[in-house]
């Protein structure tokens, strides 16, 4: 089989890791790519190229039978820039934090990919947005879609801004916020979560609009339809604004109007037959659980 590794960062405590990936990659006569920059991180630390045998990768292709993020859930976000609409599905080892795509831990590495090799696995498709505007940047030309959510939020003051949102057509209401949050499913245990939002099952065809730090203090999270075409226009006191797409930063000017909906494809996410979301929503905010005592 052929496999793509990707990395955002390198640290003392991902060596081993690290190691043990392409040690039971290479017994298996696996084909390995390791992505440019990350190779470029691990090869000053170790001596890699020495221990084993890969070759490097900057672009994807459909050839590769999955790519392998190790790293957290902030890494997965980026190695789906690298996928794109190529359908390749992705493997998370969680060397990170909370992990709700990174679900297999550091001491199941071995474990879990004879599982993935022997073909006991489940494909869970995640749903993205995308987003255009009315004076396209480079930058979102390029990489027009999230995973987790596209964000709008006030940039160089603290001065709250107004985002006029329409869907469908018809107009919702005016947030005077810091900005406001568009989750999917997936990312409704990210940023939105941490803004009040609600926790939502991938399956769900669903998005969420989650307003932050909202001025009208009557405004609440509000769940819609993934079908819904969101039109956003900023204005505030400041000349532009920032739109955020899983914490890759773009600045819009004042009252550029941005049109956001489902994008035209999934993200595949490979899962241990054992794992379930609702088992990893116990595990990672402790539902159930009392640490008062």
């Amino acid at each position: 089989m052929k496999f793509a590794i990707y990395g955002q960062f390198y640290h003392k405590n991902s060596k081993t890791s690290i190691a043990a990936l392409l040690d039971f990659l290479q017994k298996k006569d696996c084909d390995i790519y390791v992505e440019d920059d990350f190779f470029n991180m691990i090869k000053h630390e170790d001596d890699i190229e020495k221990d084993y045998h890969f070759k490097t990768f900057n672009t994807l292709d459909p050839s590769f039978d999955a790519l392998i993020s190790i790293g957290g859930d902030g890494t997965i976000l980026r190695a789906v820039t690298f996928i794109k609409d190529l359908g390749i599905p992705i493997i998370g080892i969680n060397t990170g934090r909370l992990g709700f795509l990174a679900t297999i831990q550091k001491d199941e590495i071995e474990s879990a990919l004879s599982e993935i090799l022997k073909g006991n696995y489940k494909i869970s498709k995640r749903s993205l947005l995308s987003i255009d505007t009315t004076n396209p940047s480079k930058e979102l030309e390029e990489l027009n879609f999230a995973l987790n959510e596209i964000a709008v939020s006030r940039k160089n003051t603290t001065s709250m801004i107004t985002v006029e949102t329409i869907l469908d057509g018809e107009y919702l209401t005016s947030y005077w916020a810091d900005g406001l949050i568009v989750s999917t499913p997936t990312g409704s245990t990210g940023y939105s979560l941490s803004c009040g939002g609600p926790v939502i099952t991938p399956s769900a065809n669903n998005f969420v609009l989650t307003p932050i730090a909202p001025h009208n203090l009557n405004a609440r999270p509000l769940v819609i339809p993934d079908s819904t075409e969101i039109k956003l226009k900023v204005s505030g006191r400041e000349e532009s604004y920032l739109v955020s797409l899983d914490s890759r930063l773009v600045t819009l000017k004042n009252n550029t109007i941005i049109t956001i909906k489902k994008a035209p494809f999934s993200i595949k996410m490979i899962e241990l037959e054992k794992e379930s979301f609702l088992d990893t929503l116990r595990k990672k905010l402790l539902w159930g659980e009392d640490r008062r005592n």
